[in-house]
């Protein structure tokens, strides 16, 4: 069978080149194509940017020699009780039943108390570091000397959103802005041209707190947001061509398409960002090879599975993510967020049941995925981050019986860590009070975790501008902010 090639009389490139992608089903994928197009929209020009601005996603020079290349952020939306599972606090064992006589600020006043809630958890040091962790979290101490345990974290705000925002855009409960996963790739590109630098791996549950803020691009070009890898099958939408449209009839859709955007590219001469538009589309095609690949964890060990926990129901899905996390930064992906549906970390009450059920869920494919960079040599330059936007508070959060008693939200205190991409294992940095409700050492904000990491990746925070409003709007929106050179190899 031949195929006629169609007659170019009946297509004019400058209105007819989006009405031809609607009406041929070439099946690179609604995803992939909504990232690629937005391409030809990017005006924005870091200053490691000396010639022209970014048309593209291709890998950019950092300001200074980089420790990390890749970043896997597992967030734990609900604010992990850190006085139960990284933060062991003897006085507030001591006192548990006790009034508490400092100043609480509550979110929930009607169930609110000044009890003191000792951990029903029992601590024990680990490692070679010796960092005291809680039994909820076996497999999180085997990996305890790889990571940087941060206790000192603040964000000055107890409720939910408004710390997500500071974390993830700089400024607290304020909308509109890019999170850290757009400014790392708005920055850097990215080290694959066959994938999306920022990868969102959802929860089958649904969206997380606070829902597609998490990952938006703010006022930067789409092309720098999150691209939602879906938790079943299929994981992108109309990846693949239909059968009666693939092979050769994809190929010679491809070639026209080139042809007719080469031709819009000779009649308006010195336009760049059409010639990254014609390569983005052979991308798309690329990626059903590649998306493909990246996403068949059939092609792993049954050992890599049994070390992820996809042999149990309790740590199948969030193991399945996990290894695909890792999957994705071996491929280049420059930024990988895994969320979880809702905030189940906000034990306002049960907190005894209900932390030993998310841990349950999360520490071993946590653990597998630091050990399982560290043994293929990736840990080196990829940072791994755990943690939620705030901690919970010393005392109860009172439901009338002991076996339904939780906390509410603290933001004045927490824990976060660290792990890979120059960051120093095997240590704490940072401290709270005696009862986990005030960070008052080495304090950590948002601003400066942002800072920090930014730094690792090899750029001075400050100097990654992007214009907006009529101002250099920068990651931290120009608040006080530190690189934390402490934690620091």
């Amino acid at each position: 069978m031949t195929l006629e090639r169609p007659n170019m009389d009946s297509y004019q490139p400058a209105d007819t080149r989006r009405r031809f992608l609607q009406q041929t089903g070439m099946g690179v994928g609604a995803l992939a194509l909504q990232w690629m197009i937005a391409q030809e929209s990017a005006t924005a020009m870091p200053p490691i940017l000396k010639d022209k601005p970014p048309s593209d996603l291709h890998p950019r020079k950092p300001h200074f020699a980089s420790r990390a290349k890749a970043m896997i952020s597992l967030f734990q939306h609900g604010g992990p009780s850190h006085m139960d599972l990284t933060d062991p606090k003897p006085e507030l064992t001591r006192f548990d039943g006790t009034d508490y006589s400092g100043e609480i600020q509550f979110s929930f006043v009607n169930e609110a108390s000044k009890k003191l809630l000792g951990s029903p958890f029992h601590f024990q040091k680990h490692g070679k570091c010796g960092t005291e962790l809680s039994e909820l979290l076996p497999h999180t101490a085997g990996v305890v000397d790889d990571i940087c345990l941060i206790r000192s974290m603040h964000t000055g705000a107890n409720g939910h959103e408004v710390s997500i925002r500071y974390f993830h855009g700089g400024i607290p409960a304020v909308l509109g802005r890019p999170t850290f996963g757009s400014w790392l790739t708005y920055a850097l590109g990215s080290e694959s041209q066959e994938l999306p630098a920022f990868m969102v791996l959802a929860d089958p549950g649904g969206p997380p707190v606070d829902g597609a803020t998490n990952w938006s691009n703010g006022f930067m070009p789409s092309m720098f947001q999150g691209t939602v890898l879906r938790p079943t099958e299929p994981r992108i939408f109309n990846l693949q061509p239909p059968s009666h449209l693939a092979g050769a009839y994809q190929r010679q859709n491809l070639d026209l398409l080139q042809q007719l955007n080469q031709q819009h590219l000779e009649s308006h001469p010195g336009e760049s960002d059409l010639e990254a538009r014609i390569a983005s589309y052979e991308l798309a095609a690329r990626m059903q090879t590649a998306a493909t690949d990246a996403l068949d964890i059939s092609q792993e060990t049954a050992n890599t599975h049994s070390m992820y926990g996809l042999d149990h129901p309790e740590t199948r899905e969030y193991g399945t993510r996990c290894l695909l996390a890792r999957r994705l930064v071996e491929r280049g992906v420059r930024f990988v967020q895994l969320f979880h549906s809702g905030q189940p970390w906000d034990n306002h009450s049960s907190i005894r049941s209900g932390l030993t059920s998310i841990c349950r869920k999360t520490d071993q494919p946590t653990a597998a995925l630091v050990a399982d960079l560290r043994q293929r040599g990736l840990l080196d330059t990829t940072l791994v981050h755990w943690g939620g936007e705030i901690g919970r508070l010393p005392v109860t959060q009172d439901h009338g019986a002991a076996e339904k008693a939780g906390r509410d939200h603290n933001g004045q205190g927490f824990s976060i860590w660290l792990a890979g991409g120059g960051i120093r294992g095997g240590m704490t940095f940072g401290k709270t009070d005696d009862f986990g409700h005030h960070a008052i050492e080495n304090i950590v904000t948002p601003n400066d975790f942002q800072a920090t990491v930014m730094h690792l990746f090899g750029l001075h925070y400050e100097q990654v501008v992007y214009p907006h409003g009529n101002q250099e709007q920068i990651v931290t929106a120009h608040r006080p902010a530190r690189v934390v050179h402490e934690v620091i190899v």
